[in-house]
């Protein structure tokens, strides 16, 4: 029987959208996949239509990020898991069984969080953990259990996952994934690693260091913060947030790109435009939730 159905996004993937197929095709344990177009333009709906495997495919008449499209596949979703896989990335025969098997054994986890390696033979992460100021950061190191899944590949519970919400389709990119493993545990999950290995080509899709990519990644840091985080640190890292912004035109030196003033005024306006949605989006997830922040936070911030 089928327990897991395989959801790719893609946009404009047409240089990496076959390997990653080719890889599915050749897992050990049965599955269904289904593709997620991000109104590709690029020739890669023909690929995926012409590929042997014949995937599902479900084209979106715009693109709606990695979150949204993953949110939109939920729907779309009739096994008990569900896994996340980027179109950059190929796992090996054994991914997806070892996956299922590791989550088997686990009866309080909902998510299990592959083993993605850079083509140069990297570990990039072994799941995602949780600094001591907020953020979600790739762990590289192997550990059995870890705070958070990297969504680049993971497979997680469907009935567990629709429990806390979903996946929050407005972050576009990033953060979707320790936003949902933060969800998780405030309901009372776990989450684990595997020796499942992925080999991933980090950033195919988008350019990490770019402007874009700080703005998504900073904007969805602090509203992951304010929807999950106890309200003392949410509110101490926003502050922070902005008061260093307001210092910079008093460097006069050339910053780092997530330094710059522009992106960061950009980043704390889309903050303040989402503010009282995300607010009641925070007492959503408290209602859901069966663990305190604080002790969420201190179990895991840091460590």
């Amino acid at each position: 029987m089928t327990s897991t159905t395989v959801v790719v996004v893609t946009w404009r993937g047409a240089a990496h959208i076959t390997a990653c197929l080719d890889a599915l095709a050749a897992q050990t344990r049965a599955h269904r996949t289904l593709v997620v177009d991000n109104a590709s333009d690029d020739g890669t709906a023909a690929l995926v239509a012409a590929h042997p495997s014949k995937p599902e495919v479900l084209r979106l008449r715009r693109n709606t990020g990695y979150a949204g499209a993953m949110a939109a596949a939920l729907d779309k979703v009739d096994t008990p898991l569900m896994a996340w896989l980027n179109d950059d990335a190929a796992p090996t025969p054994e991914w997806l069984a070892t996956c299922e098997d590791t989550l088997a054994k686990a009866p309080l986890a909902a998510a299990v969080s592959a083993r993605l390696t850079l083509p140069d033979g990297t570990v990039q992460s072994t799941g995602v953990r949780l600094t001591a100021d907020g953020h979600g950061a790739d762990l590289p190191e192997p550990v059995e259990e870890v705070f958070g899944f990297c969504g680049g590949a993971a497979v997680l519970d469907v009935e567990a996952l629709r429990s806390v919400g979903g996946v929050p389709a407005s972050y576009f990119c990033y953060y979707e994934d320790t936003d949902t493993a933060w969800r998780l545990r405030l309901a009372g999950w776990d989450v684990v690693s595997a020796e499942a290995d992925v080999t991933h080509e980090h950033g195919a899709s988008t350019l990490p260091g770019s402007v874009r990519f700080h703005l998504w990644n900073e904007r969805n840091r602090l509203l992951t913060l304010l929807r999950c985080a106890p309200r003392a640190v949410a509110i101490r890292q926003l502050v922070k947030f902005a008061v260093l912004t307001l210092v910079l035109p008093l460097r006069g030196k050339p910053m780092a790109p997530n330094f710059r003033l522009s992106l960061r005024c950009r980043v704390l306006g889309a903050v303040a435009a989402r503010l009282p949605r995300t607010l009641v989006e925070r007492r959503a997830v408290g209602r859901r939730a069966t663990l305190g922040r604080g002790a969420v936070w201190e179990a895991w911030a840091g460590n």
